[in-house]
């Protein structure tokens, strides 16, 4: 094969996706905040440890903020607890940094963040396995929990990830996380909701505030849930979440793009049911969407150098490789019991030659048949670049329509691949 084989005709489509269309969070969070007995089940001066996790998250800042002033207005003392396991590199100073950049900080909620990574035992689940509680929270009169409810990228379970993840996994911190996560290689992921049973029988907890994006990534749903009710209720709302995924609209592909990669997109950078890949010592699959290669051209800003997930790609860029702070994301990997995944794959200087790459390790290749899809990040799936061999099947595809013409794959000057277009 030549050193620089001829390229594709890309053009940019757009799928029709579910969208929500709410507005006024503010105003969400109040309605929803407002049906629960809260004022009945605390007194004035009692103090709530809101959990926070570390995904970026369509607008958890407006939502914490929201909720504090709830709280407040109850007379209530609430302050952050950082939910996040491991990440931020296992210390409170990180935990706090990854806060800062979802635009959650002391300054900005006034109140304090209690960062510090210290978890003590609450209490084991069946064959031994123990349950681990940040003390932070646990010296809190009441314990609230924030996430979305989301398939998780390495299993399938009644519960994955959201709330009863968060408590029992992210306010576990390091230790929590390493727990569970080594104990699931023998026991599976559903020890999680045996130990969110037992956190929910003895910790304090206030109630769990569920949040669900639509396939855009924009907040769809807003629901304050009591304890009583969280393992249930989760469980209907990983249903809801699973109909409102985005996913790629085509299977057989011969080489994925995937622009930005990090752990505030997934917790392993890029989606496993969006790329339809995983490698783990759970579990392999490879599934629909069925991709040759997986090329990810760089590490996203809100990733705090946190490379998680980069073993699960066949080619990279060196500028990638360099932007990894190797501590954190290898702190990362052990506690997730995920070594495999912080592996750094073969990557190139310039796109043109990790595509070239791509190319000549996909077999038979030519540029009018070959399957090529270019996608942002694996949460932003309305708008895709994808290779003229496409055109038939975005042709019969009414949710699918095309945005610009077929035009020739384009590098700038440095050979790297011009910005994903400008469309809307």
């Amino acid at each position: 094969m030549a050193l620089h084989p001829k390229y594709p005709e890309m053009a940019y489509i757009k799928q029709d996706l579910f969208r929500s269309d709410l507005s006024g969070i503010a105003d969400v969070v109040n309605s929803t905040l407002s049906k629960l007995p809260l004022s009945k089940i605390s007194r004035p001066g009692d103090t709530v440890a809101i959990g926070v996790g570390s995904r970026g998250i369509n607008r958890l800042d407006a939502v914490v903020l929201q909720s504090v002033r709830f709280l407040q207005k109850l007379g209530l003392k609430p302050y952050i607890v950082p939910a996040m396991g491991s990440h931020g590199g296992a210390t409170g100073d990180g935990q706090k940094n990854v806060l800062e950049k979802l635009g959650i900080t002391e300054s900005v909620a006034g109140v304090p963040i209690h960062a510090e990574m210290d978890a003590t035992c609450v209490g084991s689940i069946p064959d031994k396995i123990n349950v681990y509680m940040s003390k932070a929270a646990l010296a809190a009169d009441h314990i609230v929990i924030i996430n979305r409810i989301k398939p998780h990228t390495k299993f399938q379970a009644d519960i994955e990830s959201g709330l009863c993840k968060m408590l029992t996994i992210g306010l576990g911190k390091e230790k929590g996380a390493f727990a569970l996560h080594r104990s699931a290689v023998h026991h599976s992921f559903k020890i999680i909701e045996q130990a969110a049973e037992l956190v929910l029988k003895k910790c304090n907890i206030f109630f769990g505030l569920a949040l669900l994006e639509d396939a855009c990534g924009q907040l769809a749903h807003i629901e304050a849930i009591p304890p009583s009710a969280i393992i249930e209720k989760e469980k209907a709302l990983l249903k809801k979440a699973y109909a409102h995924m985005g996913r790629i609209p085509f299977d057989l592909i011969d080489i994925l793009v995937i622009d930005h990669f990090g752990k505030d997109i997934s917790g392993i950078g890029m989606d496993s049911n969006v790329t339809g890949r995983h490698r783990d010592i759970t579990g392999d699959f490879q599934v629909y969407p069925h991709v040759k290669r997986i090329f990810v051209r760089d590490l996203s800003p809100g990733s705090d150098g946190n490379g998680m997930g980069i073993g699960l790609a066949d080619i990279t860029t060196k500028r990638l490789v360099e932007g990894i702070h190797l501590e954190k994301t290898t702190i990362n990997a052990l506690a997730a019991i995920s070594p495999e995944k912080a592996a750094i794959p073969i990557n190139f200087s310039t796109d043109q030659k990790a595509l070239n790459a791509c190319i000549k390790t996909i077999g038979p290749y030519s540029p009018h048949t070959s399957r090529i899809v270019r996608i942002k990040n694996t949460a932003r799936l309305e708008v895709l670049q994808v290779s003229r061999a496409f055109e038939k099947e975005i042709a019969s595809n009414q949710k699918l329509a095309r945005m610009s013409p077929w035009e020739p794959t384009r590098f700038d000057t440095e050979n790297n691949l011009l910005e994903f277009g400008a469309h809307p």
